[in-house]
This record gives structure tokens, C-alpha cells and sequence, in this order.
């Protein structure tokens, strides 16, 4: 067993010369848990943010086109009509997109608050900012692919066939989707865990600087 150091005047060391700062691992009461301070540059968390949600919002574009049902319309003398069944699918496209972006936004917002929660309340801003331009994206992709315009199909088309509805949003509704999710994940997160951390206000508390000193 180690022998307590002797101090400049002879007597015994204190035991936080001897085992550390603090003996058999407390910490002494009312000291306050320091909260890391985040390490990122803030230029890298926006970039890093903005290239997830960039490619993010391509695939889900993507999909958007390729699971989204459509409304066809059947070619008459007169042009298109759409029967009652067709009718139905009108607005596939816009809960397609809804979903796509709902469940995206969720899942990402959420892994990049966590990510970002040393930030404090600005994290919310970047993920949100984030997710937004997600759904343009998205947006932009989809129609890129999918928006086929149904005037130049009606006039070569014959009489009886089927065409396919443009791809298209009948509202911007489902675009506020991809925020609803993000922020609901940073709502979520922020709720469960903001008492885990606790904030620093000192070293050490009043209670522990007033209580007399013991050599």
C-alpha cells in the first residue's frame, strides 16, 4: 500500500495529492457537470447539413416519381377525361410526396440533431433550413423526371388510348411535410434530453465555495 506525501510543513498530504483530485471517483457535492463545448466549425455542420439533405432530397425526388400513382385519362374525340376510378388518384402524387418527405425529414432530423445538439437552439434552425431545401429538391427532381405535360400527348394520341397524368403538386401543402418532420424529431429529442446535460455555471457552486476548506 502507498504511503501518504508528506506536505511542506509534515503533515499528511491531503487525499487529493495522493488518489486525484477527487478520492474513489466523487466529485464533491454541488460541483457542476461541465458541458462539452461542440468542436465543429460551424461552416462545417451547415455544409455537412445542406449535402445530406441535397442528396437526401435527390433520392427522394426519385422515388417520388416512381411510386407515385397517376391518374389516367382516356383519349376521346373531344380530348381526355378522367372516369370516376381515375379520379380517385388525382391527388396521389401530393400524398406520395407527403409521406416520402415526412418520413425522410423524421429520420434525418432527428440523426442530425443528435449530431448538432451541442449547438444548442441554433441546431434546430440548420436542421430545419436544411430539411427545407431537402423538399425543394426533391421537388425539383421529381418534376425533372416525371412532369410530362398531358397537351402534347392529347394531339398525337387516338381515341381510346390511355395517358398517364403529369406528375405534378396540386398544393405546396406536402413541401411543409419535410419541416413538420424535422422539427417534430428536434421537438422529440430536445424533450427527452435537455435534463441529461446540465449546464455549467461555474467549477464549483456557491454551496461548495462558501463551505470552509479542509488541509
Amino acid at each position: 500500500m502507498s504511503q501518504p506525501v508528506d506536505s511542506p510543513l509534515g503533515q499528511p498530504a491531503p487525499y487529493s495529492q495522493t488518489f486525484g483530485q477527487y478520492p474513489f471517483g466523487q466529485r464533491p457535492f454541488g460541483e457542476a457537470v461541465v458541458v462539452q463545448e461542440p468542436k465543429m466549425p460551424w461552416s462545417k455542420a451547415i455544409a455537412v447539413t445542406i449535402a445530406v439533405f441535397l442528396v437526401a432530397g435527390a433520392v427522394a425526388g426519385w422515388a417520388w416519381q416512381q411510386f407515385a400513382p397517376l391518374a389516367q385519362y382516356t383519349v376521346d374525340e373531344n380530348g381526355g377525361a378522367l372516369g370516376e376510378e381515375q379520379m380517385t388518384k388525382v391527388f396521389g402524387p401530393d400524398g406520395t410526396f407527403t409521406a416520402i418527405g415526412f418520413l425522410t425529414a423524421l429520420v434525418l432530423g432527428a440523426l442530425l440533431f443528435w449530431w448538432l445538439r451541442n449547438y444548442g437552439p441554433w441546431a434546430v434552425g440548420i436542421v430545419v433550413v436544411g430539411s427545407a431545401l431537402g423538399a425543394g429538391i426533391a421537388w425539383g427532381v421529381g418534376m425533372l423526371l416525371g412532369h410530362d405535360p398531358l397537351q402534347a400527348r392529347l394531339e398525337t394520341a387516338k381515341p381510346g388510348d390511355l395517358l398517364d397524368a403529369p406528375l405534378e403538386l396540386h398544393t405546396w401543402t406536402p413541401l411543409a411535410a419535410w419541416l413538420v418532420g424535422a422539427a417534430l424529431a428536434a421537438a422529440i429529442i430536445a424533450a427527452t434530453t435537455w435534463r441529461a446535460d446540465p449546464v455549467a455555471t461555474g467549477s464549483v457552486s456557491a454551496a461548495s465555495e462558501s463551505s470552509p476548506q479542509v488541509h
